[in-house]
């Protein structure tokens, strides 16, 4: 035996197995799996089929062929080829109008259960030919459609309904055309190794557990009270208008609110306990109270059977909070 050669343990697919497993009606309705990065739609990823429309104008020509044959009508052979040349250019046409595109995504930003997610779909065209009404969709969602220019590229925003919570991978995306004259129809799949984050819903308006709410210290100088003028920090929407700093925006230097220290330092917890009801209305309880405690610039925490986030502030607090919540008892899903 010679030195690095070691004997194969399975035996090796015939070419009639490799065949039927690349011809397979499971293979060609699946495409080829989830990839990482930009996609390029080559010669093995594009399908293209006759439509409804080319299958009638197939049957007309067929008729035209059938007639000009009974009566040897010159004329009636002419036109007959002259269409079948046109449809064979329009199928070229049609399949080349996807070939070679490449497909990418970015990422979407997390939504609440029940809203409607985007995700920015990036097609890229290398070719000094330009692709004209291209559709592209998730599965049972609305299409998008689109025209790439010439050694450009365009962005497509496709919406996705989020009906569960969860990290969830995103279905493949389908990108078609029928260009110029609708006789074929070309397909692709596109399918990223990517995933979404989707929140639970929010409940309606519900009071915060004020019982969570305590006085940490009284030295002053914490949180947001209204005794001692403590700065300024740059306007949020929403904020009174009795603490924005007129002065600030009249010198032309920005729009500012004033703010203030005293003797509160309110702090709340966001407790599993607190919150009523089965496991999604507690979840949709506690996502209400995340975003009304990250409105009313409170340090909170949140406690979860599983898991406990420790008190904090400011946007990253919410965006750990919503993300636990969307998480809970789940996992990664599907």
């Amino acid at each position: 035996m010679r030195s690095g050669w070691w004997p194969c343990c399975r035996p090796c697919p015939s070419p009639d197995m490799l065949l039927r497993q690349r011809l397979s009606p499971a293979r060609f309705l699946r495409g080829e799996g989830p990839r990482a990065g930009p996609l390029t739609l080559r010669q093995r990823r594009v399908f293209i089929l006759p439509t409804r429309q080319g299958l009638f104008f197939a049957a007309i020509v067929l008729l035209m062929l059938i007639g000009s044959i009974n009566y040897d009508a010159s004329l009636g052979y002419a036109l007959t080829f002259l269409l079948v040349a046109l449809s064979l250019v329009a199928m070229l046409h049609t399949y080349r109008n996807l070939l070679g595109l490449r497909v990418d995504i970015g990422p979407a930003e997390p939504v609440f259960c029940g809203e409607t997610l985007r995700v920015p779909v990036t097609l890229e065209n290398p070719t000094g030919q330009a692709r004209f009404t291209v559709s592209l969709h998730f599965p049972q969602q609305a299409k998008a459609v689109c025209d790439v220019p010439a050694g450009g590229w365009a962005r497509v925003a496709l919406p996705l309904s989020a009906k569960r919570r969860g990290r969830h991978a995103l279905p493949r995306i389908t990108l078609a055309t029928a260009f110029p004259l609708g006789l074929f129809r070309a397909w692709a799949y596109a399918e990223f190794d990517a995933r979404v984050l989707i929140y639970p819903r929010p409940a309606s308006a519900t009071p915060l557990p004020r019982d969570s709410v305590w006085q940490t210290e009284l030295s002053g100088g914490q949180g947001q009270g209204a005794d001692d003028f403590a700065g300024l920090r740059n306007y949020h929407p929403g904020d009174a208008p009795s603490h924005v700093h007129w002065k600030t925006l009249a010198r032309g230097q920005g729009l500012y609110t004033k703010q203030f220290g005293g003797d509160r330092a309110e702090e709340l917890w966001l407790d599993w306990r607190t919150a009523a009801g089965d496991v999604e209305a507690r979840l949709s309880t506690l996502t209400c109270w995340v975003l009304e405690a990250d409105a009313g610039h409170f340090r909170y925490g949140l406690r979860l059977p599983d898991q406990v986030l420790p008190l904090a502030h400011g946007p990253a607090q919410r965006d750990r909070c919503l993300e636990a919540l969307a998480l809970f008892g789940a996992g990664d899903g599907a």
